[in-house]
């Protein structure tokens, strides 16, 4: 291994739950009968519709755009008419404007509308080339940041990359899409990672899988062994392994600075469903249309890992796995560490879906906090060496300054500090509450 172990980051250990939904193959459903297909999925600049309303559209067909750099493109997901263009409520809870499409009963079929890219050489296509693919599939990171693919792989020309990480290790509790996408897809993932690097024309790689996967590390490492620049390293189970910051200390031994980005310490990281997209846009010249995700929780019959189209009703997705009688206590969009409660069960699946987290009433609990007894177990367990009281204090009490000194904006908001405080106290609220105050500040100087 790398030292692994000398390069030791804090965390937690969560129970995790993956055994609901490991060995479950990834499976694709009839599509539904109507999607939502919000038109912002990605942190960037906001699309232009392409379409109107009555407008008969196909599956792949760009339905709005931006001239921007800092975008991505979205595309219909099924086949069939825009029945209306309205105000939809995404799984964060954000109202965003969506295109609502009617399934046609020529969306029954696999054929897709392909995106253009003027001068690709399929054979050997150029780093441009593949940025350029990339960008018009409209890839954005499928780890949850939903960040555009395309513009992490254009480095700066005062930056150098010298390693590509790809995030194999999904650290996140009960979800298992991509250890069943590493044993499943390996080959495709392996492809789409290999364009990522050329992308960036660097050459060494890193494929990071937690140690609580041993078939996908199998799988990875056998189909490597013949690869000197690709290396899978086996990382120890631990929350938030995954985290960028964390992958790149725990890899390298680097430390990415406050406000910077991984690039700045010559490295760059994506998740494995990205590297699978990229290869079906490279190959295939296929858009994101589709993500895979897990359904999982007590609350389900049978959780499972399926590949939906994007705009799919969570209500939907919820119903492949059966939902108990009682019904559900809480929804969550992702994990239960990351994830974010559903307000709105029709919200639809978008590009940084990673999960559908279903829970029992009896597992959603009430509490009010405790005061907090200062037994530093929140700074022991913060993975960027943060004071998570201190933080939730200033926040409180509206220290923009203090926040600014103890480094709020290095919090990756992971939760560890909420989770194992004894107190139960809400803490990552806060050190949010205390980014907004900080940002408010920033923006009025």
């Amino acid at each position: 291994m790398l030292g692994l172990f000398k390069n030791k980051t804090k965390g937690v250990h969560p129970p995790e739950n993956k055994h609901l939904s490991a060995d479950s193959q990834l499976e694709k459903p009839s599509p539904p009968e109507e999607v939502a297909v919000p038109i912002q999925q990605h942190i960037g600049a906001p699309l232009e519709l392409m379409i109107e309303k009555g407008d008969e559209v196909k599956k792949g067909q760009k339905l709005a755009d931006s001239e921007a750099f800092v975008s991505a493109p979205v595309h219909a997901t099924i086949s069939g008419e825009v029945k209306s263009i309205e105000k939809v409520a995404t799984p964060s809870g954000e109202k965003v404007t969506a295109v609502r499409i009617t399934a046609s009963d020529s969306d029954q079929q696999e054929g897709f509308s392909k995106i253009e890219v003027d001068d690709f050489d399929s054979e050997n296509p150029s780093p441009s080339a593949i940025r350029n693919c990339v960008r018009e599939a409209g890839i954005a990171g499928m780890g949850g940041a939903m960040f555009p693919t395309h513009v992490k792989l254009s480095v700066p020309e005062d930056k150098e990359i010298d390693h590509f990480i790809l995030n194999g290790a999904e650290c996140e509790p009960y979800l298992t899409v991509d250890h069943r996408m590493m044993v499943e897809k390996s080959k495709k993932i392996l492809r789409g990672f290999e364009l990522l690097m050329k992308a960036v024309e660097v050459e060494k790689g890193i494929i990071a899988i937690e140690e609580n996967k041993p078939d996908a590390i199998k799988t990875m490492r056998n189909l490597v062994s013949d690869k000197k620049e690709i290396k899978v390293e086996v990382l120890p189970s631990k929350y938030p392994q995954g985290g960028e910051t964390v992958l790149i200390k725990t890899l390298l031994n680097r430390e990415v600075p406050v406000d910077g980005l991984p690039l700045d310490v010559g490295v760059i990281v994506n998740n494995v469903a990205t590297a699978s997209a990229v290869a079906d846009a490279v190959d295939r010249r296929k858009p994101m249309i589709e993500r895979p995700l897990t359904v999982t929780g007590k609350g389900v019959n049978n959780p499972g890992n399926y590949i939906v189209p994007i705009g799919t009703p969570i209500n939907e997705i919820i119903s492949l796995a059966g939902v108990y009688a009682e019904g559900p206590g809480k929804v969550i969009a992702g994990g239960p560490m990351l994830g974010k409660s559903i307000a709105e069960i029709q919200a639809p699946v978008v590009k940084g879906t990673s999960g559908v987290l279903v829970l029992r009433k009896e597992e959603v609990e009430k509490y009010d906090p405790d005061p907090c007894i200062k037994c530093a177990r929140c700074v022991d367990a913060c993975p960027c060496d943060l004071m998570p009281l201190n933080l939730s204090k200033y926040a409180r009490k509206e220290k923009v300054e203090k926040l600014d000194e103890y480094k709020v904006s290095n919090c990756i908001e992971c939760g560890s500090c909420s989770y194992i405080c004894p107190a139960q106290r809400p803490l990552v609220h806060y050190i949010r509450l205390g980014k907004a105050q900080l940002n408010e500040q920033q923006q009025s100087e």
